[in-house]
């Protein structure tokens, strides 16, 4: 028989991996976020674009401090465990609103 909480568990080595391939997608995006195809034509898009940025750099302080976190245990705790799904979570929030905010500089070319 299947044990349901096994299937819930994700191993460190995975999270770890995940946390990576964030890590240079976000680089990514950064850049594309730097580059003059993304500049800003007006206050809205200024406003995004700063709290873009704002939430990158938060993203990467987190992302920096639970990769730390992961490389220094062996075993996650349910804790640690539900904040790396979180911030895999809010990973998908920030792609999202780096994508509408693509789409609302892109309408004025």
């Amino acid at each position: 028989m299947n044990n349901p909480t096994k299937s819930n568990v994700i191993p460190t080595q995975e999270l770890l991996i995940r946390l990576e391939r964030n890590n240079t997608a976000m680089h990514r995006l950064l850049q594309k976020l730097s580059s003059y195809t993304c500049e800003p034509n007006n206050q809205s898009c200024f406003e995004k674009l700063y709290d873009l940025r704002q939430d990158f750099k938060s993203f990467s302080n987190r992302q920096s401090r639970l990769m730390g976190l992961l490389k220094g245990n062996r075993s996650i705790g349910e804790k640690l465990d539900y904040e790396v799904r979180n911030h895999l979570k809010s990973f998908k929030k920030l792609e999202s609103d780096m994508a509408a905010y693509l789409l609302d500089t892109n309408r004025y070319y």
